[in-house]
């Protein structure tokens, strides 16, 4: 919202504000306040508009919001990143659409494993191949 204050704050502050000025009082309270801000608005208005006139030509499409740091800093900084970060994200879905299409490949490509005697192997459920049972003959290392 404003100020960084939660809907829940806000909720909390109203419900202080019931207690200590009374709903009967509130509402003078609150009318108050917006003319207090309307104020404030205008004379903001009327200074702004008085430093514009008394700098003199060449300075009437002054834009007072951008002498705050942090608009300065965005216009003048981040304005040469942001096509940097745009192709940066362009290529990561690229990138990312390729390896979905490697993953299918990859998984079509298991699906269909040949053991090294050129049996087809079966692929079960969780993806594991299982080759055909073979009987292997004993060994003994000592009769070699």
């Amino acid at each position: 919202m404003f100020f960084d204050i939660g809907p829940t704050e806000l909720l909390a502050l109203l419900v202080v504000a019931v207690i200590i000025f009374g709903p009967e009082r509130l509402p003078q309270f609150a009318r108050k306040a917006a003319h207090l801000v309307r104020y404030v608005r205008t004379m903001a208005g009327n200074a702004q508009n008085q430093l514009k006139k008394e700098l003199g030509p060449g300075f009437e499409d002054v834009d007072f919001r951008d002498l705050n740091p942090k608009a300065f800093i965005k216009k003048h900084l981040l304005d040469d990143v942001e096509p940097i970060v745009a192709d940066v994200k362009s290529e990561f879905t690229a990138s990312t659409a390729a390896g979905k299409g490697l993953t299918k490949d990859l998984t079509e490509t298991l699906t269909s494993v040949k053991t090294l005697d050129g049996d087809e192997a079966e692929v079960n459920g969780s993806g594991v191949a299982t080759a055909p049972v073979r009987v292997l003959t004993p060994f003994d290392p000592d009769a070699t």
